[in-house]
């Protein structure tokens, strides 16, 4: 079992910055892929990056390329998602979010472990 804890979402301006992190539990963080989804009022949840175990392969949603970046601390068993250049249409509850097994993936059933979601709200 893996036990994953997401924080940082908070209200924000356009154009502004955040960072959110998550925090692993249970497992060896260090083999594990990671990833961030998020979740708009009345839509799916949708894949916005991962990452994989030692952090040298990254893969991005593309309307958030160029403006945010995962990354990784396997000492700090954590997962970052740097958000930068942020618009109202980011809105969402970030969830991050962990495979059992295998690599990162940008399908949502492919996924076992779920934070609890952090709210990140951008203001016009």
């Amino acid at each position: 079992q893996v036990q994953l804890v997401d924080s940082g979402g908070r209200f924000v301006q356009a154009g502004g910055s955040l960072r959110l992190s998550c925090v692993a539990s249970g497992r060896t963080f260090s083999t594990l892929s990671m990833a961030w989804f998020r979740q708009a009022p009345g839509n799916e949840r949708e894949f916005v990056a991962g990452i994989n175990y030692n952090g040298r392969n990254t893969i991005y949603e593309d309307s958030v390329k160029g403006r945010f970046t995962i990354s990784r601390d396997n000492a700090k068993n954590t997962v970052y998602l740097e958000m930068n250049s942020l618009k109202p249409s980011d809105t969402a509850v970030y969830y991050c979010a962990a495979p059992r097994f295998g690599g990162i993936a940008r399908v949502e059933s492919l996924y076992d472990y779920w934070g609890q979601g952090t709210q990140v709200t951008v203001s016009s």
